[in-house]
């Protein structure tokens, strides 16, 4: 796997909402094209190695893969600069990021030459992308809040009333929301000080996120 130079973060980020696969077939290789959104290099090297197994009877499994601040590629032997980099030339095009391209290669016995290769491969990602959900996440600051049952109805209207956003919910001796707010945390500290002692704060970091889906 080749890693290539850091990228800017961008005010919004540009994905895709959900696996996608396309085939195509050229001169009797079959090329099947698999985008997967990701969130981390883990995950990156995760459905690599998932889907390079599942499918180790194909003569390639080549890949290219935009995530967070990396970007690489990996031609898996096909001849060098005919995969792998023309498929993450096709997701930078797009202004793709958090997003890993596998695509599978099934040898039809007819040989393609370095430029027909890189248009194979090319094709392959940028017709799969076309029909793709594409959509815009957003930075969001993500924070979970624990507090007793006491004080939920009051939260629940400080949440609303402030506009944060509950991500995830947990119930035990405790109440525990993840949120995300998408402005500064003064609103949030206030809160804290309405409620001392009875609210506790634990910072989790940055996440981009789906507005629509909040």
């Amino acid at each position: 796997m080749t890693y290539v130079n850091k990228l800017n973060k961008k005010t919004f980020m540009k994905t895709i909402d959900g696996n996608t696969e396309n085939k195509i077939e050229i001169k009797k290789s079959l090329f099947i094209c698999r985008l997967f959104p990701v969130k981390n290099l883990m995950e990156v090297k995760e459905i690599v190695k998932t889907v390079s197994t599942k499918y180790g009877d194909a003569t390639h499994n080549c890949t290219a893969f935009v995530v967070n601040e990396i970007e690489g590629f990996d031609d898996d032997d096909e001849p060098g600069g005919t995969a792998g980099k023309p498929m993450l030339n096709v997701l930078k095009q797009n202004n793709l990021k958090n997003i890993l391209a596998i695509v599978t290669r099934y040898f039809g016995g007819i040989k393609l030459g370095a430029s027909g290769l890189v248009r194979a491969y090319s094709k392959s990602v940028q017709e799969t992308i076309a029909i793709s959900n594409i959509v815009h996440l957003y930075p969001y600051q993500t924070y979970e809040l624990t507090f007793d049952y006491f004080n939920l109805k009051f939260i629940k209207d400080e949440i609303r009333k402030n506009n944060f956003k509950i991500l995830k919910k947990d119930f035990d001796e405790n109440v525990h929301f993840q949120i995300a707010i998408d402005n500064d945390n003064q609103n949030l500290e206030k809160l804290k000080n309405k409620l001392r002692n009875s609210l506790n704060i634990k910072s989790i970091g940055e996440e981009y996120l789906n507005l629509k889906t909040l």
